[in-house]
C-alpha cells in the first residue's frame, strides 16, 4: 500500500474570503457604520444621536496629519456604495436598505481592499 503525498499551502485572506463567499471584518464594520448613519439621518432633528451626530466641540485639532473623523469615514464610505448622489438616498429606508444590500452581495467595498 502506497500513501500519495498531498500538497499543502497556506492559503491568503483573499482565497479564504472568497471559498466562504463572506464579508470581511472590514466589510461588515463599513456596512454597520453605513447603516446607522442611515438610521440617525432619517431621525427627527431633535433626537439626541442626530444632535450629536453634528455637534461640534468648538476644540481644536491636533498638529500633523488630521486622524480622520467618523463623518469622513461615512462620506468616503457612502460614495464607495452609493456612488454620487448617495446622500439624498439614505432618506429613503427602503432604497437604502436596498443599495447597502446590493453592496454586501456584490462585494463593491472590496475596492479598498486591493
Amino acid at each position: 500500500m502506497t500513501m500519495k503525498k498531498e500538497n499543502w499551502r497556506i492559503l491568503t485572506n483573499k482565497e479564504i474570503y472568497a471559498s466562504v463567499k463572506k464579508p470581511t471584518i472590514i466589510e461588515t464594520i463599513t456596512l454597520n457604520r453605513l447603516f446607522w448613519f442611515g438610521h440617525v439621518q432619517r431621525m427627527e432633528g431633535n433626537r439626541i444621536p442626530k444632535r450629536v451626530l453634528y455637534m461640534n466641540l468648538g476644540t481644536t485639532r491636533l498638529r500633523g496629519r488630521p486622524q480622520n473623523r467618523w463623518q469622513d469615514e461615512v462620506r468616503e464610505d457612502g460614495r464607495i456604495v452609493g456612488g454620487e448622489g448617495w446622500q439624498e438616498k439614505v432618506h429613503n429606508r427602503d432604497k437604502w436598505k436596498k443599495l447597502l444590500r446590493m453592496a454586501r452581495n456584490c462585494c463593491i467595498l472590496h475596492m479598498r481592499m486591493e
